[in-house]
């Protein structure tokens, strides 16, 4: 049977709609003694409950030496504690490495449900802190916007 032009734009018209979004995250320029890049992990965590998505992380991918960079994925505690641990890395797509101070643009995947979530960037350095930016989101993209103090700068949601 031949789909008729009515119905191939009707099944056009039943699709739905998903404004995607892009995540800005701004690593601050630090002016301390010892600086190195911090390791980076981006997520959104459904608001009622659920596995976790990594849209991002950046760590030292490969390390000169005897010890993995991936090691050191659990500085990060809040991330590694959701649902990092049970995660292979490197992740096709996710993983990527440290990133010197500035905005960085992640693109919120396209099959990420509608929904109430919150997106989470956490940052962890060597002889430096940590930080965790928490930002309540609704999908479709609803413009938000957040701040952290130390070791991660601004932390935006944009609509694609």
């Amino acid at each position: 049977m031949r789909a008729t032009p009515l119905l191939l734009l009707g099944s056009t018209i039943a699709a739905p709609t998903f404004a995607a979004g892009t995540v800005t995250v701004t690593v601050p320029q630090l002016k301390v003694a010892e600086y190195h890049r911090p390791y980076v992990a981006v997520w959104l965590e459904p608001v009622g409950g659920g596995a976790i998505r990594t849209l991002s992380v950046w760590y030292q991918v490969k390390k000169n030496g005897g010890e993995p960079g991936a090691k050191w994925l659990s500085d990060l505690r809040a991330w590694w504690r959701k649902g990092g641990k049970s995660m292979t890395v490197p992740a096709d797509g996710i993983s990527g490495a440290t990133r010197a101070p500035g905005n960085y643009t992640i693109a919120i995947p396209d099959d990420v449900r509608p929904g109430s979530y919150t997106l989470n960037v956490e940052a962890a350095r060597e002889t430096g802190g940590r930080e965790l930016v928490s930002l309540p989101i609704t999908l479709p993209v609803k413009p938000a916007k957040a701040s952290g103090k130390t070791e991660l700068g601004a932390v935006t949601l944009a609509v694609r």
